[in-house]
């Protein structure tokens, strides 16, 4: 299964001061809107989402379709099908893609331990 780029979504408590502790550890300011309390940082193909106030826990994200740049991918697994997988084996879905659509649109799912996968395609 191709799940695409890979990053940690964070939920801090301060934006700027989340940033600053991550600009220290070599990370840059790679996309997002400060003003609105999300920012995408990278170092290198590491990527970490820094979002204030806009959920609980940290999250586990993959965005199939996108490499680590953001670039559309020719040959990736769409979340529904990903889905449609994650459904066959059983695992219970937080929220679900709308099968009859294509395009971007998103799935979440809880491992065993509660921690939260979010699969986010936006392509």
């Amino acid at each position: 299964m191709k799940l695409g780029a890979f990053s940690v979504s964070l939920s801090v408590k301060d934006i700027m001061v989340s940033k600053v502790f991550y600009e220290t550890l070599g990370f840059e300011v790679f996309a997002g809107d400060i003003e609105k309390k999300y920012l995408i940082m990278k170092n290198e193909n590491t990527l970490i989402g820094l979002f204030e106030g806009m959920f609980e826990n940290n999250i586990l994200t993959f965005n199939p379709g996108w490499d680590a740049n953001a670039n559309t991918l020719d040959n990736f697994d769409d979340v529904r099908d990903i889905q449609k997988h994650l459904k066959t084996a059983g695992i219970l879905l937080k929220s679900e893609a709308d099968e009859s659509t294509s395009g971007p649109a998103n799935c979440l799912v809880l491992d065993p331990d509660g921690n939260a996968i979010l699969i986010d395609q936006h392509v």
